[in-house]
């Protein structure tokens, strides 16, 4: 099926509505068919309408880069909303039944492809012959001039509308982040533990809104935000609250940074996408392409994964399926992450534990500084080696002390997760009694950490206390994750695996 993402759908619509109506028929069902030629070209769809007969709306590929949407509604919007609707469905990767190319659109493509002709060529009169050789060639250097004229100039008029609607599109993102700013400060100005009803449902309100301003990364947070309050005021614990206040946190801090990112954006007219984490943030979706312009790939990767695990964003509706790989060659962490909704989990498939060797031909990294991202088309496998594992292992820190602080320093941004994933080397794990439970201490020389359960997580201490081999506890490799624990104001660290020359013992996976 052709390819498609959301943002490309936003670049292609006439107005924000238009993408938030379309994407409303789509959720509902709206169309009662769907289908699509066997070459991939042409798709069609019949939509419920308001009146007593369906819409057939239909979208053209013979161009892939200028697809063109076309509708038997009234609609003076192009595309309009249910041709938007059925970009939806196929970037949802919808099962649609093969058909043939209907006649009308044999012929539509027929007259475009003549006037096409036509306009590269520059032929006024196809009959007029030059009398001289040299007026033939003279005349052929001339039709070429207009030739490449021609494509020069249709080239330029795309490239000059796609930068226009790029910019426009940055434009509607800034009214939307002025939109979140203003419910952030009436949030302060009332105060979170006494929100009200009234108010929990105009910020569910303003979380819609969001979504018309091409902004769900900042109507996430806001999601994420409400469902925190809403439980808070359920159960009245205090880690509802802290989670709160940390979101609102992170969501001003987002709205402040990308306020003024996309201000000197707009300023320059630069709508090119560039190296900086915020444009995933606000919610964009990175091509493989876009990442590889912006020299952010590298070649024949090897990486070995050292945890997976699912996780459910409840405020979201969303499973994650989180995946924790060490690179061979240079030792960092890289993370994937798989958003499956849960609406959707029957189209998407989840990702899984490897304990192979991935051999990547070309691996995309996201920018960012904390458990950066990574992304690749097609990977091949080899069976894992002790060496690969003395390798991973050389790249563990010898010093807690100086990979807690680097570890810190990460997680002081407020756009930052709330973990850090790191190799720690140790003497020895030992079991003591913190405030009447068993918990554990890594030892590393003189310096020391407290493991414990990262909330929100699985939890794994209890599976350090069913470890068999206690030669696992002593001069070994733990991977894992710092944390700030905030009743207690200091780091600590959550254990993922241990490693050794000869095993990865996962403790979650």
């Amino acid at each position: 099926m052709q390819k498609i993402t959301e943002e490309q759908i936003a670049l292609m619509a006439p107005n924000p509505n238009a993408v938030a109506n379309g994407r409303k028929i789509s959720q509902k069902g709206g169309f009662v068919r769907l289908e699509r030629s066997e070459d991939d070209t042409f798709y069609m769809g019949e939509c419920k309408g308001s009146g007593k007969s369906n819409y057939l709306t239909s979208v053209d590929f013979i161009d892939p880069s200028a697809p063109v949407c076309r509708c038997s509604c009234p609609s003076r919007q192009f595309p309009c909303k249910h041709g938007i609707a059925l970009l939806f469905e196929i970037a949802g990767q919808k099962s649609f039944s093969l058909c043939e190319i209907p006649e009308d659109i044999k012929k539509k493509r027929e007259k475009k492809q003549n006037r096409e002709k036509k306009a590269e060529t520059g032929r006024a009169d196809g009959n007029a012959t030059p009398a001289e050789t040299g007026e033939e060639q003279t005349a052929n250097h001339d039709n070429g001039a207009k030739e490449m004229k021609t494509k020069t100039t249709k080239t330029t008029k795309r490239a000059s509308g796609n930068s226009r609607a790029k910019v426009k599109k940055l434009q509607k993102q800034l009214e939307g982040l002025e939109l979140a700013e203003q419910m952030i400060k009436n949030i302060v100005k009332s105060g979170l533990g006494v929100m009200g009803a009234d108010k929990i449902k105009t910020y569910e309100e303003v979380a819609k809104q969001l979504g018309n301003y091409y902004l769900p990364g900042p109507q996430h947070l806001v999601m994420e935000l409400i469902f925190e309050i809403r439980s808070f005021q359920n159960d009245e614990k205090e880690e509802h609250y802290e989670n709160a206040v940390k979101k609102l946190e992170k969501l001003w801090a987002l709205v402040k940074k990308s306020k003024s990112y996309l201000e000197k954006k707009i300023e320059t007219s630069n709508a090119e996408q560039e190296d900086t984490e915020l444009y995933e943030l606000l919610g964009g979706a990175w091509k493989l392409e876009e990442l590889e312009a912006l020299n952010l790939c590298r070649k024949d990767a090897e990486l070995m994964q050292l945890s997976f695990w699912i996780s459910y964003d409840e405020a979201g509706k969303t499973y994650v399926d989180t995946g924790c790989y060490a690179d061979l060659k240079t030792g960092e962490i890289f993370c994937t992450y798989n958003y499956r909704p849960a609406k959707a989990l029957k189209y998407m498939k989840q990702d899984d534990s490897v304990f192979q060797i991935l051999q990547i031909p070309t691996m995309a990294v996201y920018p960012g500084a904390c458990n950066q991202r990574v992304r690749w088309n097609g990977a091949g496998m080899r069976e894992a080696t002790d060496e690969d594992r003395r390798n991973v292992i050389s790249f563990a820190s010898s010093s807690i002390a100086q990979e807690a602080k680097r570890a810190k320093n990460l997680l002081k941004n407020a756009l930052a997760p709330d973990f850090c994933l790191s190799l720690l080397s140790y003497d020895q794990i030992v079991k003591v009694g913190l405030t009447g439970q068993t918990s554990f201490v890594l030892m590393q020389g003189a310096e020391t950490i407290v493991l414990d359960d990262m909330p929100g997580m699985e939890p794994t201490i209890y599976r350090m206390e069913a470890l068999s081999d206690t030669s696992l506890l002593k001069n070994q490799v733990l991977f894992g994750a710092f944390f700030y624990e905030a009743s207690e104001a200091r780091m600590k660290f959550y254990p993922l695996s241990i490693l050794t020359e000869k095993m990865t013992v996962r403790l979650l996976y």
